[in-house]
């Protein structure tokens, strides 16, 4: 569920690694003369920054993810009672409670 979080497709173009190093260094160019209010807004966008570039970094496997909810999830969400419109409002895809098992129910 992190991994899903995490990944979820965001609004808007997609940055690239380049993007962000361009930004960060725009950003040490700038902070050196900007004003107190600016640099504390700089220095928290360089942070979120550097740990977008970090997770961008982070090779994870989607699809390993996405077998092993499918081999667990009917059985952990039928002993916790998670229905389909919890496991959908969390973000999981349709698609994929369909090969798990779980079936859209009326509620």
């Amino acid at each position: 569920m992190e991994a899903l979080e995490a990944h979820k497709p965001k609004r808007g173009r997609k940055r690239t690694a380049g993007g962000i190093e361009t930004r960060l260094r725009q950003i040490e160019d700038r902070l050196p003369v900007a004003d107190p209010l600016t640099r504390v807004h700089l220095v928290q966008e360089r942070i979120n920054l550097q740990n977008e570039l970090a997770n961008k970094e982070e090779a994870v496997d989607m699809a390993a993810l996405e077998k092993d909810f499918v081999s667990a999830a009917k059985g952990y969400g039928e002993r916790k009672g998670i229905s389909y419109a919890a496991w959908r409002a969390a973000g999981v895809d349709a698609n994929v409670l369909r090969k798990a098992g779980i079936a859209r129910t009326r509620g």
